[in-house]
């Protein structure tokens, strides 16, 4: 190429991303004017992508972590001939809209990731990065690398300032995942002020602490710096690349290097004279030049081909391993392969039982040897989240001498592994976890204790906006806790987690509930699921007494009901509280008071089930109803009515036994019966929401 058609290249980006926010009078110049060069160096240098095509399994992933310079990929996507046309780009920030002002995944063709809350996308690509190299390490074998890509990402200052990118990059580079290179955006501008008055570290030694191979573009316009830089980071096969290019935010424009073209349209003023500073015409709008056009767009051939010499090599490495390609091909298309749940168990009925937590790992490990796409982990917790998958290897580098003599409790050391060891690092594990779901090939987990789920709020929500296949495992689920106290003792974490759109919560009651809701966890393709388990033990309802468990599916079952299900009264729990409530309906039914126990282990399962349905469960006639759960009440309402009551928790916790907490904070048949027996008690008056024996 000669630099001429270069320069009107990347100017194309430049003036597009332009022209997008000043029509919507709404967006960000700043970063597309600056970090054109090293995006146009990226995409028509570097990445194997096919626009035909944007879920090609072997496509190498790029990543916008600074989801503000949206505009900027947007452009690069309509010019490399993405599905995504130049009316859409026209139509940016618009309702109904395929250009919103922030990248989102499933929206947008090309768009891997949503992004936007900094810091997020950087750690997104790192698993995205563990995907492509446990898939490699899993399937590849000698002259048939099937599973051979890399992950890109722009980032910015704010990304790096972010604490979850420190954790990422932390992991990363211990990871030794040679295959992620990050291009960082380094033009010393935020969005209030110059980077000088709150970031001034070295980026480059901080990184190279981390295990990152650094290198760094002295002026992000010099093409070849850039694309030399990109040559040397890929060289580097154990070690993720930090790219710096130090840029100029605002390029060209009259505020250029000024955190004021960082988040607002330049104006009409403005935009005319950027435009005569880099020898642009100032009409028309959203001018394309047919040469750069012609170039940008021999993407569409280039990824075509490549796509179709990667079919060539899949249909001789099925040829040469039938199994292996029998195992990967439905992986890559999220597909549950057949018999996964033949190995679940069933449990017995036990008065005593044992924890959801020491279920859920049964479970699992009942089900891992016939599921190759599940892994992940814990922030450090496995051995109290029972979620190790035993014999499975854990995801490592290769050792170093010391740690080969200390030896693996996880069944060795390999890229191969399934079981992710994330550090004391929630935040990240949550980013990481839906990089591997929106990588694809893989059902992720992460494991935490619930109150810690507080650290990883921001990727939760960002896998329920995706609509990411995620499993969380969340252990600890209450009080019962004991002990540790009220730092971690749940207390507004299920009501937290239930008030996120999209996400499916989980708690359920005993044994049998955990394994089918592992059963929904595994099946709900189209949306994260939050599991919320017990450290304590609860007993293992007999089936044969009570409504099988499978009743779970649908959110909200009838465990026990009154003489021909005419019920005066409705008892409703959900997780470890639903046995409490058992043993009280059984005390009242004694005394004849006709009772209806109720399960009532997700609401959003429940919710989607039919009117009539949900009915069917809570009878609209019998207003008499008394929900119990072990955090706060908030959102109880919609189902125990205005005359019904709540038993719940509205203060902290404390350190104690967990028996003593539950007596003291009225978590016992007696005093469930109590306030059911005052729910029907005409003119008796009773706290709606009661928190225990002190404020009943």
């Amino acid at each position: 190429m000669s630099g001429e058609l270069d320069q009107q290249c990347i100017n194309t980006i430049r003036f597009l991303s332009v022209d997008m926010v000043q029509k919507a009078d709404s967006g960000h110049p700043g970063m597309p004017l600056g970090a054109a060069p090293m995006a146009w160096v990226l995409w028509t240098r570097w990445l194997r992508h096919n626009p035909r095509n944007p879920q090609w399994a072997n496509r190498d992933r790029f990543v916008l972590s600074a989801g503000h310079a949206s505009a900027l990929l947007y452009s690069l996507l309509h010019l490399t001939g993405y599905d995504l046309s130049l009316d859409d780009i026209r139509q940016f920030r618009q309702w109904g809209s395929k250009t919103p002002g922030h990248p989102e995944r499933g929206h947008t063709p090309g768009v891997e990731v949503t992004t936007g809350p900094l810091g997020q996308g950087m750690a997104n690509a790192v698993g995205m990065a563990i995907a492509e190299a446990q898939l490699a390490a899993c399937y590849n074998r000698p002259e048939h690398a099937v599973i051979d890509h890399h992950t890109f990402a722009i980032v910015s200052d704010g990304d790096l300032m972010e604490g979850v990118a420190s954790e990422a990059a932390s992991l990363a580079g211990h990871l030794k995942l040679g295959k992620l290179t990050c291009l960082y955006d380094d033009n010393g501008v935020t969005l209030a002020a110059g980077t000088c008055i709150t970031f001034s570290e070295d980026r480059a030694r901080r990184f190279e602490a981390y295990g990152w191979h650094t290198l760094s573009v002295a002026d992000g316009n010099d093409v070849a710096a850039i694309d030399a830089a990109l040559q040397a980071a890929r060289a580097d096969t154990t070690r993720p690349s930090l790219i710096l290019v130090r840029t100029h935010i605002g390029y060209g424009s009259p505020e250029q290097d000024s955190f004021k073209v960082h988040g607002s349209p330049l104006g009409p003023d403005d935009v005319r004279k950027t435009k005569q500073n880099l020898g642009w015409p100032t009409a028309p709008d959203f001018l394309i030049p047919d040469a750069a056009l012609v170039h940008f767009r021999a993407a569409v051939e280039r990824g075509a081909h490549e796509e179709a010499v990667w079919d060539e090599r899949m249909s001789a490495y099925a040829r040469v391993f039938p199994d292996l390609s029998a195992e990967l091909q439905p992986r890559l298309q999220g597909e549950l392969p057949p018999g996964w749940d033949t190995d679940i168990p069933v449990f017995p009925a036990d008065a005593k039982g044992l924890a959801t937590r020491e279920a859920s790992g049964t479970v699992m490990n009942a089900i891992a040897p016939r599921l190759p796409a599940l892994a992940g982990g814990s922030a450090d917790l496995d051995p109290s989240t029972k979620t190790a998958l035993k014999g499975l290897g854990d995801f490592k580098p290769s050792p170093s001498k010391r740690e080969d003599e200390q030896g693996s409790d996880g069944g060795g050391w390999s890229h191969e592994g399934r079981n992710l060891h994330f550090g004391v690092r929630e935040h990240a594990m949550g980013a990481v976890v839906n990089g591997l779901a929106a990588h694809g090939g893989f059902i992720p987990y992460g494991s935490t204790f619930l109150i810690f789920s507080d650290y990883m709020r921001p990727p939760i929500r960002l896998a329920a906006l995706m609509g990411l296949h995620v499993v969380h495992v969340f252990t600890h689920d209450s009080i019962a806790l004991g002990e540790d106290g009220p730092t971690h003792q749940p207390v507004e974490q299920l009501a937290n987690l239930r008030a996120i759109p999209n996400l499916i919560v989980i708690r359920p009651a005993d044994a049998n509930e955990t394994a089918v809701a592992w059963r929904v966890a595994l099946e709900t393709r189209d949306r994260p699921v939050a599991l919320v388990l017990t450290r304590q033990d609860r007993p293992t309802l007999d089936r044969s007494r009570y409504a099988a468990a499978d009743g779970l599916r649908r959110g909200a079952y009838v465990l026990s009901d009154a003489p021909n299900a005419r019920p005066e009264l409705i008892l409703l729990a959900s997780g470890s509280e639903v046995g409490l409530i058992a043993a009280a309906a059984e005390r009242l039914q004694a005394q004849g008071i006709a009772v209806r126990c109720v399960s009532m282990p997700s609401w959003e399962l429940f919710e989607a089930l039919p009117q009539a349905e949900r009915d069917a469960v809570l009878p609209p006639a019998v207003s008499a109803r008394l929900a119990v759960e072990l955090g706060v009440p908030q959102g109880w309402d919609r189902y125990i009515g205005s005359r019904g009551g709540m038993l719940g928790v509205e203060r902290f916790g404390a350190s104690a036994p967990a028996e003593v907490l539950l007596r003291e904070y009225g978590f016992t048949v007696d005093h469930v019966c109590a306030r059911a027996k005052a729910l029907l008690a005409p003119g008796v008056l009773m706290p709606v929401r009661d928190q225990g024996t002190n404020t009943a």
